[in-house]
């Protein structure tokens, strides 16, 4: 018997639109760079790096900016992979925030990740939201600083 390839996935997962190297390698505790490949299959997202192998579900990566904003549907698949963590979001959320605040090259950019976290707040604690707060704060203090 031969085998046959299996042909890539036949329609793409609503949340692979959220898909990014810096995310994963956050949720992995990795360098982005230590990442060699990244495959979007049809319900799980395959790791290929330094020293790994491995899944990781669409359900398990932060939403961003550049692309359609989270909808009711993704909110859905969030809160159900969310259900054994009390329909909180996992903690590298939090660090993954508070990088792209530190990393807004300017005010409109770190305006537009705060309204993109004020959309998604129901996943984080009140504590994660409260440090996000204060970084938000600082970096906006640093923009205006710099104007």
């Amino acid at each position: 018997m031969v085998a046959t390839p299996e042909p890539k996935a036949k329609s793409a997962h609503p949340l692979s639109r959220f898909v990014s190297a810096e995310a994963i390698a956050l949720h992995l505790q990795m360098q982005p760079e230590d990442i060699y490949r990244i495959d979007c299959w049809r319900y799980v997202i395959h790791v290929v790096g330094k020293g790994l192998s491995t899944f990781v579900s669409y359900a398990d990566l932060p939403p961003i900016l550049g692309v359609e904003s989270p909808t009711a549907e993704d909110i859905h698949c969030w809160r159900k992979r969310w259900k054994s963590n009390k329909f909180k979001a996992p903690d590298f959320w939090k660090e993954f925030y508070a990088q792209k605040f530190r990393k807004a090259p300017y005010l409109e950019k770190l305006h537009s990740w705060g309204k993109l976290v004020a959309t998604i707040k129901f996943g984080l604690s009140e504590a994660a939201l409260e440090w996000l707060r204060i970084v938000y704060a600082q970096e906006r203090k640093l923009c205006l600083q710099s104007f």
